[in-house]
């Protein structure tokens, strides 16, 4: 094996040197493409349903996502007071059951778009305190000098499961035609079987967390909950670099990054495509943000390709809305994938590597907020604009989005910070917040 290749994986990987965090990381591969193989299914669910309306799916995106605009900031607060394992262990319970929820009533043929938004919303509300603990949890099994390659695994891990579980979609729907639609093509019972394998997916991960020695939590500082928050807040303010990152990423959250809107409404209705060309837009934007969290894995300095992952992400939807079908739109599509994970992973290292322990849930809370409580606005925004229906149509609809994007970019590239802050700095950052 050549050395180079030898050293690029060990610098790529070097984060699952550490057991814990190895054990962690591969719980979550299995568990998250079991998740992602669900929520395509979701997505072609309600598409299903509703007639292939775009509206329909937005709607379903602010009741998943609708929860963490409202509760992230709180959900940062109990991160930072209760043991990570309980919230974990809580959050994975919940999702699980809204996996079995899904499963039943769409093998029994009742399952309604309003109660799939039900559904989705109280997986929402679990996934509003998940996501600040998995996030914070990096740095109870790594070293300071690992956490950039340990969120960069995070993101690979995420990815890798998005592509593997959108891939088998087409195969998994083709399978639950056989196994419980009767062979009827068009029964909607097919695609309880992707939903099925969710439910099993999640006994491994509960089994790890579990069994995962996390670290003791500090002793309670005995402030009020919203006096925690407030503090959160405080130290955001104070430090340019962690905001202006944050305000980058809520920006494009709320304009081009809502490709669980895009990717869909382009396969099914722009395209004309059917499952199994569906998947392979899917995975093809998998695949690209695959590639784009293992480039940003080996790369010491997290910040460096913030702002052009930035740019390749609005270029790339631009040739996106210019693609005339599924062959050629999956080769854009893993260049969007790779910009905005690029981009993302970037935006995440930077934030991580310039907190104090102490806040850590309470700002990785708002950085979910303003990530991913900005879905339902930015739904509702992507799906008027690309409607068939509305005033510019799919194509410049995009088109617009990206525009937007590049415009919040451009507005902040002199203010986003080129280097990451000394734990001193981090350190007067979060005691300025605290007086």
């Amino acid at each position: 094996m050549p050395a180079d290749f030898q050293a690029w994986r060990r610098r790529t990987f070097s984060a699952l040197r550490h057991p814990n965090y190895r054990r962690y990381w591969f719980s979550q591969l299995l568990s998250l493409t079991g998740s992602w193989m669900q929520a395509t299914a979701q997505q072609y669910l309600v598409l299903e349903l509703s007639g292939n309306s775009s509206r329909a799916l937005a709607l379903v995106t602010v009741a998943q996502f609708l929860p963490s605009l409202l509760l992230s900031l709180f959900a940062g607060a109990v991160v930072d007071r209760v043991s990570r394992r309980r919230v974990l262990l809580t959050t994975q319970i919940m999702l699980m059951l809204t996996a079995v929820a899904l499963a039943v009533t769409t093998h029994l043929g009742i399952v309604t778009v309003p109660l799939v938004m039900a559904i989705a919303f109280i997986g929402g509300v679990a996934n509003a305190f998940d996501m600040p603990a998995r996030q914070t949890m990096v740095v109870d099994f790594v070293p300071r000098s690992d956490v950039p390659n340990a969120v960069a695994l995070n993101s690979l891990s995420f990815n890798v499961s998005r592509t593997i579980g959108q891939a088998v979609f087409g195969l998994v729907a083709a399978l639950g035609t056989a196994l419980l639609a009767g062979g009827r093509a068009d029964d909607v019972a097919r695609l309880a079987l992707p939903f099925y394998l969710n439910v099993a997916s999640f006994f491994v991960v509960l089994f790890v967390i579990a069994t995962l020695p996390f670290p003791p939590k500090d002793e309670p500082s005995g402030h009020s909950m919203a006096e925690d928050v407030r503090e959160g807040l405080r130290y955001v303010r104070a430090t340019p670099g962690v905001r202006n990152v944050m305000l980058l990423v809520g920006a494009l959250s709320l304009t081009i990054i809502n490709f669980n809107v895009i990717i869909p409404y382009y396969a099914r209705v722009v395209f004309g495509a059917r499952e199994a060309a569906f998947g392979l837009l899917s995975a093809a934007f998998g695949v690209g943000a695959m590639a784009g969290a293992l480039w940003q894995a080996s790369r010491p300095n997290p910040l460096r390709n913030l702002r052009l992952g930035g740019l390749l992400l609005v270029g790339s939807s631009v040739a996106l809305a210019a693609t005339p079908g599924v062959m050629l739109g999956s080769v854009v599509l893993v260049l969007c994938g790779f910009g905005m994970l690029t981009f993302l992973v970037s935006a995440n290292s930077a934030v991580q590597l310039s907190i104090p322990d102490h806040l850590r849930g309470r700002v990785m809370s708002l950085y979910s907020f303003v990530l991913v409580g900005m879905g339902p606005p930015g739904a509702y925004i992507a799906s008027t604009l690309i409607s068939r229906q509305g005033p510019l149509g799919p194509r410049w609809g995009l088109v617009v989005l990206a525009a937007l994007g590049l415009v919040s970019l451009g507005l902040l590239w002199l203010r986003l910070p080129r280097q990451l802050p000394t734990p001193q700095e981090a350190a007067a950052s979060a005691s300025a917040a605290a007086d």
